[in-house]
């Protein structure tokens, strides 16, 4: 018996299926501190992420700048190197994630903290937050980031927006926007701010900055951190001039006069 096929020919183009990817987004790594114990609560394991889009000119690590570079990790395989030190975190300590500037790998972020919070590991998120925008995909993504983040450590670089702009290339604009939604919406924060002689050491920006904070709510600590000159050797190597010769760390008395200012004692736990 024969068996007739029938062919049919269609002029319309075949759809297209485009698979769905399963592959985990990469994070590259500028280096890794394995007992970290002034990045957040308790001892961390600390990466410094690669990748910052400001310049400030206090900047003592002008090797985590360029984009792209550093070591490639999973999220997986970050988590796998971090957990050999579990033992020694305690009830605080836990991962966190620095920089350069941690949110230009946002999606990174967010796959790790995920699985960190799924593996019982307290996760801290250490930004300047210039990245910040409510502007998509970028906003959607914070707030799925924020789901998963126990505390944020966020610099305040400098609260005036034009100082900010020559102190760091950036108006400080989207970093306050993104302070103020963390205040609103529950998030937990420590406000950090470098003290800088002929920068950000004078009263009227400190007394400006404290009056700000105190704006804020889930403000659990506020930081004085002294300015200090241990990156120069790197700019040496790279063959870059250092922004800010000639201007020493502040001394003692002006950091306690910050201190005050910025009413640092008011947030001690």
């Amino acid at each position: 018996m024969a068996i007739n096929f029938t062919t049919r020919l269609s002029t319309e183009p075949a759809e297209t299926v485009v698979p769905e990817t399963t592959e985990a987004p990469i994070g590259y790594v500028h280096s890794i501190e394995s007992f970290g114990s002034v990045d957040g609560p308790g001892i961390r394991f600390v990466a410094f992420l690669q990748g910052c889009r400001m310049r400030c000119e206090f900047c003592h690590n002008p090797d985590t700048w360029n984009i792209g570079s550093g070591e490639p990790y999973t999220a997986d395989e970050l988590i796998a190197k971090a957990l050999p030190y579990k033992a020694f975190w305690g009830k605080e300590g836990g991962i966190t994630c620095s920089g350069g500037e941690s949110l230009i790998q946002i999606d990174f972020l967010i796959d790790l903290f995920k699985k960190c919070k799924a593996q019982g590991i307290n996760t801290c998120l250490d930004t300047c937050g210039q990245p910040f925008t409510y502007k998509e995909p970028f906003f959607s993504k914070f707030k799925e980031l924020m789901k998963y983040t126990d505390l944020s450590m966020v610099d305040i670089k400098h609260i005036d927006p034009e100082g900010h702009k020559k102190l760091t290339g950036f108006s400080n604009e989207h970093i306050l926007e993104m302070i103020e939604y963390m205040s609103n919406h529950g998030h937990h924060m420590w406000i950090r701010h470098v003290l800088i002689p002929e920068r950000t050491d004078y009263d009227c920006y400190l007394e400006r900055l404290g009056d700000y904070i105190k704006t804020l709510n889930n403000v659990d600590r506020v930081e004085v951190l002294p300015y200090h000159t241990m990156g120069i050797v790197k700019y040496e190597k790279m063959g870059i001039k250092y922004p800010l010769e000639g201007i020493e760390p502040p001394t003692h008395d002006r950091v306690v006069n910050a201190e005050r200012l910025l009413h640092t004692a008011d947030y001690s736990k």
